[in-house]
């Protein structure tokens, strides 16, 4: 979804360096993969064609965080929290 991003920390020799992957639009998604000691970590739209596309050798790769944008759903909240012993009708 929109917003989802994924954020890979690589060894780059003396440092480290940070790169962000990040759905740009509306119903793309974002898609990590580990194939042949190569992390693939792409933006794909909705029926599935890839936007772009970032590799890193895993050997190099420190940490690949993800990080989803919190969804909006009103089936997923609990309920609103009331004092004990009162009316939930009034």
């Amino acid at each position: 979804m929109k917003g989802d991003r994924v954020e890979i920390v690589v060894d780059a020799g003396d440092t480290t360096r940070t790169y962000e992957v990040v759905a740009s639009r509306a119903g793309r998604r974002v898609e990590t993969a580990v194939r042949r000691g190569v992390v693939e970590v792409s933006e794909v739209t909705r029926n599935g064609a890839v936007v772009r596309t970032a590799r890193f050798m895993a050997n190099r790769v420190l940490a690949l965080v993800e990080q989803p944008v919190p969804r909006e759903d009103s089936s997923e909240r609990p309920p609103a929290a009331r004092p004990l012993g009162e009316d939930p009708h009034s």
